[in-house]
């Protein structure tokens, strides 16, 4: 098969001409491969030459002028060039093998056979020749262009070697299946589950990397699904674990939070590509497995679960390396509020509950409406559509609040020092209690929310506090 057609950036010649003037084959590989097939657009490209990738790279950086940057990393006899709007990786073709305590492969030179024999699936072995001579070849020695036709993942050579040498690949083919909605193999997924061990000498990075990937794609129950059925959870996310599975008393059983989590979290991913919003939907019930009780006569209860779930953000964050900043606050914030839109509209949408809930969620409203929306996965649709009817009810009203805008980011009117000065009192918990004072006041609708308002209360109220202090 020949596919020049698909090669027509200038690039791809420019490449070709400099491989032959320095005697070198130059092949395109991987995933830029698979994607023409799969009709993705990409603008990584990856390429194979006999020899030094190191050397092809210099000439091809310096045949693109002054706007090509690259990049060389000798350690791994690899080089980047940018250009443009294109990332270009070089390396020569190499034989590996591998150590038993580490992924990091011994590396010697080696054909365009060793290199394609090393890839970790056959959608992903195929190349490409650049050289005048062959220019658009396909060479694919382990059929991954019928592999594509079936979508399915394999690997080239025994699963059991390729998933030990590197168990990184074992959660790639769990990504890409996910991602493209392939199916893995039945003798590659059970490869998988046999070398699950092998997960211990990952470093954390890279599985949260490829865990990433799995919750931006359009279905991550998928990803999540097959890391389960794999017996890789443990190794990869053990915190979601205690959620699986039903518990029965006296006849009753509660749902199985694991499932329902996995729909939440992929109805969060039909209506948002916000990943750290993903995350705070597969931890929204996190809390639950600790908090579970079994009352006689309400059945199985998770109270407060959004609480403690809340508290255990930080925990789970620390323990996965996950980043310890901004986005973990606000995945914790979205899983301590998750309930309160819900209880909010079960009181009857009062202006008070309105009020608190938008000032609570300031600028995260949105994405916990959109949370707690797709919370509801009852398959009763006369519960569904009350739920529903009473979000909606819900967001009705918070359009109706005049100052919710001003109520998202809550600041409070009234300055700390401006009732010091007028009070002549130190620095106390008395400032404090005010300011709250005045809060409560606003939300209760008994105060606008305005400087003269809150101040003309604080001189109403401030002689009982004062006292008190």
């Amino acid at each position: 098969m020949n596919l020049k057609e698909d090669l027509k950036h200038p690039v791809f010649r420019n490449i070709g001409r400099i491989a032959d003037s320095l005697g070198k084959e130059v092949y395109v590989v991987g995933g830029y491969v698979r994607d023409i097939f799969l009709k993705r657009p990409s603008s990584d490209i990856d390429f194979v030459t006999i020899g030094s990738g190191i050397e092809l790279a210099k000439a091809v950086a310096s045949s693109l002028g002054g706007h090509a940057s690259l990049s060389v990393f000798a350690n791994y006899g690899t080089a980047q060039v940018k250009w443009r709007d294109l990332e270009l990786e070089f390396v020569g073709a190499r034989r590996e093998s591998y150590s038993r305590d580490s992924r990091n492969p011994i590396v010697e030179d080696g054909t365009l056979e060793d290199d394609q024999n090393r890839r970790d699936f056959t959608i992903n072995a195929m190349a490409i020749c650049l050289n005048e001579s062959h220019f658009g070849d396909l060479v694919d020695p382990f059929n991954g262009l019928v592999d594509l036709s079936r979508r399915i993942i394999r690997t080239p050579l025994d699963p059991d070697i390729t998933f030990s040498d590197d168990p990184l690949r074992m959660l790639r083919a769990i990504r890409f299946a996910t991602q493209l909605d392939f199916t893995i193999l039945p003798e590659t997924f059970e490869a998988i589950r046999r070398n699950r061990d092998r997960m211990r000498i990952i470093t954390r990075e890279r599985i949260n990397d490829e865990l990433s990937k799995i919750m931006r794609s359009a279905h991550p129950s998928v990803g999540f699904r097959l890391l389960e059925k794999a017996e890789l959870l443990e190794y990869v996310f053990p915190s979601i674990l205690p959620l699986k599975g039903v518990e029965t008393k006296e006849g009753r059983g509660h749902k199985d939070n694991f499932e329902h989590t996995l729909q939440v979290v992929d109805n969060v991913a039909a209506k948002s590509d916000n990943e750290w919003l993903r995350w705070a939907a597969l931890l929204h019930d996190i809390g639950k497995p600790a908090v579970k009780r079994y009352d006689e006569k309400l059945g199985w209860t998770f109270h407060n679960h959004n609480f403690i779930g809340e508290k255990m953000i930080p925990k789970i964050f620390k323990q996965m390396k996950l980043p310890m900043n901004e986005k973990m606050k606000f995945v914790a914030k979205i899983v301590g509020l998750h309930m309160r839109p819900q209880s909010v509209g079960e009181s009857g949408v009062s202006d008070s509950g309105v009020r608190r809930l938008i000032t609570e969620a300031g600028e995260d409203l949105d994405d916990l409406m959109l949370l707690a929306e797709a919370d509801i996965t009852s398959k009763n649709p006369a519960k569904v559509r009350r739920q529903l009817e009473g979000f909606a009810k819900l967001r009705e009203r918070m359009t109706q609040i005049s100052d919710a805008d001003e109520l998202r980011n809550w600041k409070s009117p009234v300055d700390g020092n401006e009732i010091m000065d007028y009070f002549k009192i130190p620095p106390s918990s008395v400032i404090k209690q005010l300011k709250d004072a005045v809060k409560e006041a606003i939300l209760e609708g008994e105060i606008p929310y305005t400087h003269d308002d809150a101040w003309n209360y604080i001189l109403k109220i401030a002689p009982d506090y004062i006292k008190k202090d």
